[in-house]
C-alpha cells in the first residue's frame, strides 16, 4: 500500500508541475527561514555553555543603591574573591578580572600588535577549561611575568613557530614569557581576549589596587563551587560576606550563573528580569510564524486543486478505498513535498549562511555530526508535512463518491470559509511583522539622530601610552597637533569615551541624608574638556590652567548630579570625597549621553587628573577633510612616539556599536518579515486559483451579458480586499502591544505613530491586489465559449 501511495504521490506531483513548483518554493523558503532562525536561536542559547563545569561557575554580582534604586552590577571589590575562597567552604576556586584594561602593544622582533589583554588570577584557567595547543593550565600564569596567547595572536607574532618560552615586549617596557597558547575563542562566549596577563603584574603596575577597601568596586569576580548542590548555602554566605567585613557598606554580593549571563543580563530591584532571552523568544516565535505561514500556503494550494482531485477521490472510494487510506495518501504527498522542500531549503541555507554570518558578525554553523540537529530536522519535516497536509487530507478525503462522480465540485461553503480564515491568519502575521519592523527601525533612527548633548562628529580618541606618559610629552603632542591644524582642541579622559567607568558611594554634600547611599560616576579629565567634546555648560566654568586650584580641589558635575544631590546653587558648593581635601564645584555640565544610547544620563563628577587618564580625546579641525586630519595625527604621532602606532578610533563608531542588538533585531525583522509577506502572497494566489476555478462559469456568463474586464477584476478582487482589511484589523492592536512592550525598556523612545500601520496596510493591500489580479486577469480574458459549450 505504501509503495502504491508513493507512486501515486510522485505522479500527481509530476503531472502538476506548476502547482508543485509554487508549493515546494513556498515551503522551501519558509523552511530555510525557519532553519536560519533556529540556528541563530541555538547560537544565542549556546553562549558560555562550552565549558565542562559551567553549571558550577558563577559571577559574583553586586547589588547597590543608586539614587534610591537597587542596581545590580557585574563589578565587585577586589577583596571579594580571595576572601570567599578562604572563608566559604563551598567555594572551590575564585578569580578576579581587572576592569577596563586597555589594549596594549605586544612586540616580538619587527611584529607589533595591539592586543586585547585580560588581567586575571592563575585560577582563571582552572575554572575555564580552554583547549591548549601549547602549555597547560597548571603552569600558564604561575609566573607573574608570564602570558597566555590565543592561536591567531600567536601566529601574528611568531608565525608558525612554537612560541612557548619566547620573550615578548609588553607595552614596549616589560618583558613577558609566553607560557601557553590556546585555541581561538568562539564568538559565543562573553569573556573575549587575545591574551591573558597575571593579576600580580596588574598590582605591580597599579600599587594602589592593594590598598582598595571593600567599598572600591574595581574588578569582576568569578566563583566556582565544589558542588552545584551547595549553591543556596554558598549564595547566602556570599550575601553576608561584605557586610561582615564593612559594617557601613550598602553593598550585597550574590551568585549568578555564568551560563545565563548572556541571555538574562537585565536586573531590577536586585533580581534578573530577563534581557536578551526576550529577543531569543521573539525569534523562536518568528520562526514559528514563518513556518505556519508556509504550511498554510500548502493547505490553500492543495485545496485549490480540489476539483481536479475530486474525481480521483470518488473513483478510489468507489473501488473500495477507505477514508483512512485516502488520508494517508494525501499526508504522504505532503511529507514527500516537505522532504523535497527541506532539501532545497538546505541548499538555500548553505548559500545564504555566510552572508548571514557576515551581516550579523556571528559564527553560526550547521553541525552535521549532531544527533540533536538531525532529530530536530526530522521532526521539522514531519511536523511541517503533517501540519501542511492535515487539512487537505481531511477535506479531500471527505468527498462523497456518488455526488463527486455526478459532477459535485466539493464542499464549497465550508472549505472556502476555512481557507479564508487561513489567509487572514497569514496576512495578520505578516502585517504585524511589517509594523514591528518599521517601529524598530524608527526607534533605531531616533536614537541615532537624537541630540546626545555633545558633538560626536569629528571626535576621535587615542590611547595614552609610550612617550605620552612621560612628563611634558603629551602636552608637546597636543601643541604639535594644533600647530599643524589637525585638531582644534584636545583633552585627557579616564577611559574609552563610549564605555562605562568607575563609580563611588563615598561623595558627601551639604544636606546629604545619613541613609542616602547614592552612587556617583566619576571620570578624570584634562583642560578644555567641554570644548573638546562639544558639550555645554549650564553654570560656572570649565577647568582652566590659570587657576591653580583646578588641578587639585576643583570639580565639575552634570545636571543629573545636581538633581541627585538636591543642590539649588551648585556652583561654589563644597563637597567631600573620601579622604581627599574638600572639593569645590566650579561648573555644571549639561547632561550628555555617551555610554548608553536611549538611557538616562548617570550622575557624574569630573575632576582633573591626567595621570589617571588613559584616553586622549581630539576634536578634529572642521575646516579640512577628516582623512587629512587623521594623516597628520598619524604622522606626528609616529615622529614623537615611534614605538606605538597611532590607532585612531572615531567616537561615532563606538556609538554605533551600542545599537548592535537593536540593529540585529531590525535586520532579522525586515528580512524575515519580507519573506513572510512573500509566502503569504503565494497563499493568496492559492485562494485566487480556487475562487477563479469555482466561478469560471459565472465569469463567462457575465462576459456574455456584457461585463467588461474592469468589472470582472473588481468583482474578483473585492472579496480579497475584504480579507486583507480584516487581517489588518487583527494585526494592528497585536502589533501595537508588542511594539509598546519592546519600547518600554528605553528611557528615550519614539511615540508609536499612525504611519507605520498605514504603510503596512497599504503594502499588504497593494501586494494582495497585484497577486490576485495577475491570476484573475487570465481567467477574465479567457474565451467564455470554452466554459459554457457543454451547458
Amino acid at each position: 500500500m505504501f509503495r502504491t501511495n508513493l507512486k501515486i504521490a510522485l505522479r500527481n506531483l509530476w503531472r502538476s508541475k506548476g502547482f508543485t513548483l509554487i508549493n515546494v518554493g513556498g515551503l522551501a523558503i519558509g523552511l530555510a527561514c525557519t532553519l536560519m532562525l533556529l540556528l541563530f536561536v541555538n547560537y544565542e542559547w549556546s553562549y558560555n555553555k562550552q565549558f565542562a563545569d559551567v553549571d558550577r561557575t558563577y559571577f559574583a554580582m553586586i547589588n547597590l543603591k543608586i539614587n534610591g534604586e537597587l542596581v545590580t552590577t557585574m563589578a565587585s571589590p577586589n577583596k571579594l574573591g580571595p576572601s570567599a575562597l578562604q572563608s566559604i567552604p563551598g567555594v572551590e576556586n575564585a578569580t578576579r578580572i581587572a576592569m577596563g584594561t586597555p589594549d596594549k602593544l605586544f612586540s616580538y622582533r619587527d611584529n607589533n600588535f595591539k592586543l586585547k589583554g585580560l588581567t586575571v588570577d592563575p585560577s582563571f584557567l582552572k575554572i575555564f577549561d580552554y583547549r591548549y595547543i601549547y602549555g597547560d593550565a597548571n603552569t600558564a600564569l604561575k609566573d607573574p611575568n608570564s602570558i597566555l596567547l590565543t592561536a591567531s595572536m600567536a601566529k601574528k607574532l611568531f608565525g608558525n613557530e612554537n612560541p612557548v618560552g619566547k620573550i615578548i615586549k609588553w607595552d614596549n617596557r616589560k618583558f613577558l614569557n609566553v607560557a601557553a597558547v590556546i585555541e581561538d575563542l568562539p564568538k559565543n562566549q562573553s569573556i573575549q581576549f587575545d591574551a591573558l596577563q597575571t593579576w600580580a603584574l596588574f598590582e605591580q603596575e597599579n600599587p594602589s589596587e592593594k590598598e582598595n577597601g571593600w567599598g572600591a568596586i574595581t574588578c569582576m569576580t568569578i566563583i566556582k563551587l565544589k558542588d552545584k548542590q551547595t549553591y543556596a548555602a554558598t549564595d547566602l554566605a556570599i550575601r553576608k560576606l561584605i557586610p561582615s567585613k564593612d559594617k557601613e557598606t550598602s553593598l550585597e554580593a550574590f551568585l549568578f550563573p555564568y551560563s545565563e549571563l548572556h541571555l538574562y543580563n537585565e536586573f531590577k530591584d536586585g533580581k534578573s528580569i530577563g534581557g536578551r532571552i526576550k529577543q531569543v523568544k521573539l525569534f523562536v516565535f518568528l520562526a514559528f510564524c514563518v513556518l505556519l505561514i508556509a504550511s498554510i500556503n500548502y493547505m490553500n494550494l492543495s485545496t485549490a486543486r480540489s476539483e481536479k482531485r475530486a474525481r480521483e477521490v470518488g473513483i478510489r472510494k468507489a473501488m473500495g478505498s477507505s477514508r483512512i487510506s485516502l488520508m494517508g495518501q494525501f499526508i504522504l504527498e505532503s511529507l514527500l513535498l516537505s522532504f523535497i522542500a527541506t532539501s532545497i531549503a538546505f541548499v538555500l541555507l548553505e548559500i545564504s549562511l555566510p552572508y548571514f554570518n557576515h551581516l550579523l558578525d556571528i559564527e553560526v554553523q550547521v553541525n552535521y555530526q549532531s544527533y540533536l540537529f538531525w532529530t530536530t530536522l526530522v521532526a521539522l519535516v514531519c511536523i511541517t508535512g503533517f501540519l501542511a497536509g492535515s487539512y487537505p487530507a481531511f477535506y479531500l478525503s471527505s468527498f462523497s463518491p456518488i455526488r463527486v462522480l455526478k459532477g459535485f465540485k466539493g464542499n464549497n461553503s465550508s472549505s472556502l470559509s476555512i481557507r479564508k480564515v487561513l489567509v487572514v491568519v497569514q496576512f495578520s502575521l505578516s502585517v504585524g511583522m511589517i509594523i514591528c519592523a518599521i517601529i524598530i527601525y524608527s526607534q533605531i533612527q531616533f536614537m541615532k539622530n537624537k541630540p546626545l548633548g555633545f558633538e560626536r562628529d569629528g571626535l576621535v580618541q587615542l590611547d595614552i601610552e609610550g612617550e605620552w606618559i612621560k612628563p611634558g610629552k603629551l602636552e608637546l603632542f597636543k601643541t604639535e597637533l594644533k600647530k599643524a591644524g589637525a585638531v582644534v582642541y584636545a583633552t585627557e579622559f579616564a577611559s574609552t569615551f563610549t564605555q562605562g567607568g568607575t563609580i563611588t558611594g563615598g561623595i558627601s554634600w551639604p544636606g546629604k541624608a545619613a541613609n542616602d547611599n547614592s552612587v556617583i560616576d566619576y571620570r578624570s579629565i584634562g583642560y578644555d574638556f567641554i570644548k573638546t567634546i562639544g558639550a555645554k555648560l549650564v553654570a560656572g566654568r570649565d577647568l582652566n590652567p590659570k587657576f591653580s586650584a583646578d588641578t587639585s580641589t576643583s570639580v565639575l558635575i552634570n545636571e543629573q548630579s545636581v538633581k541627585t544631590m538636591g543642590l539649588k546653587n551648585p556652583v561654589g558648593t563644597t563637597i567631600t570625597w573620601g579622604d581627599n581635601p574638600p572639593l569645590t564645584i566650579i561648573g555644571v555640565v549639561k547632561d550628555y549621553s555617551n555610554e548608553a544610547i536611549g538611557r538616562k544620563t548617570k550622575p557624574t563628577l569630573f575632576y582633573f587628573n591626567p595621570a589617571k587618564s588613559r584616553i586622549l580625546l581630539l576634536r578634529l579641525n572642521p575646516s579640512q577633510p577628516l582623512n587629512k586630519s587623521a594623516e597628520l595625527i598619524n604622522m606626528i604621532s609616529k615622529r614623537l612616539n615611534p614605538e606605538y602606532p597611532a590607532a585612531l578610533r572615531f567616537v561615532n563608531q563606538g556609538m554605533e556599536e551600542q545599537l548592535r542588538n537593536e540593529k540585529l533585531l531590525s535586520t532579522l525583522s525586515n528580512l524575515f518579515g519580507g519573506f513572510a509577506i512573500l509566502i503569504s502572497c503565494l497563499g493568496l494566489l492559492g485562494l485566487a486559483l480556487y475562487m477563479a476555478e469555482q466561478r469560471n462559469k459565472e465569469i463567462s456568463i457575465r462576459k456574455v451579458l456584457g461585463a467588461d474586464l474592469r468589472n470582472i477584476l473588481i468583482l474578483l478582487n473585492k472579496d480579497f480586499i475584504k480579507l486583507v482589511l480584516f487581517s489588518n484589523m487583527i494585526a494592528f492592536p497585536i502589533a501595537y502591544m508588542l511594539a509598546k512592550n519592546w519600547l518600554s525598556k528605553y528611557d528615550y523612545k519614539i511615540d508609536i505613530a499612525l504611519w507605520p500601520f498605514l504603510i503596512a496596510g497599504l503594502i499588504s493591500l497593494f501586494i494582495s491586489v497585484l497577486t490576485v489580479s495577475l491570476q484573475t486577469f487570465k481567467v477574465a480574458k479567457a474565451n467564455a465559449v470554452d466554459a459554457l459549450k457543454y451547458e
